[in-house]
C-alpha cells in the first residue's frame, strides 16, 4: 500500500489503481478499505482509484485524541495527492463523511454517496440516540465484541443471531476495528441529516440506496430508514440527483454500482 501523511501527522494507507481522473472512496463502519475494494478494478479503465484505510483502521495511524475534522483532513490529504481535487464516493457511514467533507468545501468535483444511515422517524432516532450513550461506555470497558453486538442489534440483528456470529472468523477480524465505531457515531451526529449543511453542498451529488429482493435481510432497512434518510439528504442538496439501484444490498456491489458511478462521475 501507498501511503500520505495527513495534517496532523498521521499515517493514511490508500491503493491507487487504474488511470485519468481521480476517484477517492471513502468506507464506511467496520470496514478497512477492503469493501469497496472491488470498485477500483471495476472503474480503472475510466479513473484513478484511491480506496483508503479510514483512520485506526488496517495499515493507517490512530493519532488521539479522535475528531470528525482529522477524518476530513485525511481525504484532503488524499485529495491533494490526487493531484488537488477528486470526485468522491462514500458507503454508509463513510458517505456520511464524504458529505461532511463536501459541506467543509474540499476539493470535490462530483459526490456520490451510498446508503447513508441517517433517521427521520422518531423511533429510529431515539434507538441511535440509545446506541451512542451505550457506546462510549461500551468502548471504554474493554470487553472485545460488546461493542460489535450493540451495533449489530441496532442493525436489526436478533440477540442469537449475534451469538452465532461470535464464533465467525469475520467476527474476530471485526473485533479489531470495533474501537472506530465510536468515530463512525462521531460523524453521525445525533442520527439526523442537518439540512442546513447538507445545503452547503453546491457539487453535482449523487444519492443512491439500493433495492434487495424481498428475502434480503437488507430489504426492511431499504425500504425504510435508509431510503428516507436518503430522499432527506436529496431534498436538501440543491444538485442532487437520486437513485435506487436494484438488486443491489447494503453492501456494494461493484458490478452494479461500478457503472453507475462511472456514468455520474463523467457526466
Amino acid at each position: 500500500m501507498d501511503r500520505v501523511t495527513s495534517k496532523d501527522g498521521t499515517s493514511i494507507a490508500y491503493t491507487r489503481e487504474g488511470r485519468g481522473p481521480a476517484v477517492v472512496l471513502v468506507g464506511g463502519a467496520l470496514d478497512d478499505g477492503s469493501e469497496n475494494a472491488p470498485l477500483a478494478p471495476a472503474m480503472a479503465e475510466h479513473f484513478t482509484v484511491y480506496n483508503y484505510a479510514r483512520r485506526g483502521r488496517g495499515e493507517s495511524g490512530d493519532t488521539q485524541p479522535y475528531a470528525v475534522e482529522r477524518e476530513l483532513e485525511d481525504i484532503a490529504a488524499l485529495i491533494a495527492e490526487a493531484g488537488g481535487s477528486a470526485c468522491v464516493f462514500g458507503a454508509s457511514s463513510g458517505g456520511a463523511l464524504a458529505l461532511e467533507a463536501a459541506a467543509a468545501g474540499l476539493a470535490i468535483d462530483r459526490l456520490a454517496v451510498y446508503e447513508v444511515p441517517y433517521f427521520v422517524e422518531d423511533g429510529m432516532l431515539q434507538r441511535w440516540q440509545e446506541y451512542v450513550s451505550q457506546l462510549g461506555n461500551v468502548v471504554a470497558g474493554g470487553r472485545p465484541g460488546d461493542a460489535l453486538a450493540l451495533f449489530h442489534r441496532l442493525t436489526g440483528f436478533s440477540d442469537e443471531h449475534i451469538a452465532a456470529a461470535r464464533s465467525s472468523p469475520a467476527w474476530s477480524a471485526a473485533e479489531a476495528l470495533e474501537h472506530t465505531l465510536a468515530y463512525d457515531a462521531a460523524v453521525l451526529g445525533d442520527g439526523r441529516p442537518l439540512t442546513t449543511r447538507l445545503a452547503q453542498i453546491s457539487q453535482p451529488t449523487l444519492v443512491a440506496t439500493g433495492r434487495a429482493t424481498p428475502d434480503s435481510p437488507d430489504a426492511e432497512m431499504q425500504s425504510g430508514f435508509l431510503n428516507q434518510g436518503a430522499d432527506a439528504i436529496a431534498a436538501s442538496i440543491p444538485q442532487a440527483e437520486r437513485q435506487v439501484i436494484a438488486g443491489v444490498g447494503h453492501m456494494v456491489d461493484a458490478t452494479q454500482v461500478a457503472p453507475v458511478l462511472t456514468r455520474f462521475f463523467t457526466a
